[in-house]
């Protein structure tokens, strides 16, 4: 079996590539990439991987059995058309099977929104494709959260605008298991799953840190409103707005959804306190 990883280059790209070849073999995988050299380091065959390309990408997917596709990171009304680029070219290829990494959050309301709907259309046309197919919906990324860690301790705390809602957080790794599994056992198909460890507030992932990392910092919350306009000081307008969006959407509650991790894995997501005690040694 050939297995296709798109967005190779990309920080879940390339560990769902690593997974995958601890999960079958190097010879089994095919990394593509919109700049092949961006993915040389994986130590897998390198393709060209262009969204905007359909006809570069049916002669990347010569030869593949199943493809993994990392929803693009594009501007919410450009991905739906790439999502169908790739789709497309796939089945032309004669591609078996799709897997696709979707994400959790609120589907309407707020600025992370117009991102969930265009996953969702891109979900639908995997659905109606005609190939065998598995959705994974993925929680929040903690790792983030860690790099921005000498920030926090300058800052003194964690300030945004979630209160007391939780949050499905889950770490590359650990996608990348989930979705090895998902390429390759057929008992997946046809299923979408909720991707995340435990849902978890940010009152908690603070003292985790704390824990972890010898600090002593809070957490704050602020007004949606508040928050948005701190985000767009420091990121600027379209990510500024974005991460205010997302984090609303826990604080309404949008990010704190049943998990099926057990179910696509094979096994239980690690724990929050073993993730973070790892850290800490």
């Amino acid at each position: 079996m050939k297995i296709a990883v798109t967005a190779a280059s990309g920080q879940l790209g390339a560990a769902i590539v690593e997974a995958v070849i601890e999960h079958t073999s190097k010879e089994s995988v095919i990394a593509l990439a919109r700049t092949p050299e961006k993915a040389s380091h994986l130590g897998v065959e390198v393709r060209q991987g262009d969204y905007n390309d359909i006809v570069q990408l049916e002669q990347s997917l010569q030869g593949v059995d199943s493809l993994l596709i990392v929803s693009g990171m594009d501007a919410p009304e450009k991905r739906i058309g790439q999502h169908r680029n790739v789709i497309n070219a796939a089945k032309r290829a004669g591609v078996k099977k799709l897997v696709y990494t979707s994400v959790q959050g609120a589907e309407e309301g707020t600025a992370f929104s117009p991102v969930i709907q265009s996953n969702r259309q891109t979900e639908q046309d995997i659905r109606e494709s005609g190939l065998d197919w598995v959705i994974g919906r993925n929680g929040i990324y903690i790792e983030p959260d860690i790099e921005y860690i000498d920030s926090y301790k300058k800052l003194g705390g964690v300030f945004n605008c979630a209160e007391d809602g939780k949050c499905g957080y889950t770490t590359r790794s650990e996608l990348g298991y989930a979705y090895a599994r998902m390429l390759t056992e057929d008992k997946h198909n046809g299923e979408m799953y909720n991707l995340h460890g435990e849902a978890i507030t940010q009152a908690q992932l603070t003292e985790y840190m704390n824990v972890a990392f010898g600090t002593d910092l809070v957490f704050k919350s602020m007004s949606v409103e508040e928050y948005k306009q701190d985000r767009i000081a420091e990121l600027g307008d379209f990510i500024g707005t974005v991460i205010a969006g997302i984090y609303q959407g826990i604080r309404e509650g949008k990010s704190d959804n049943p998990s099926h991790y057990a179910q696509a894995a094979g096994r239980e997501h690690v724990s929050w306190q073993d993730y973070f005690s790892s850290l800490k040694s």
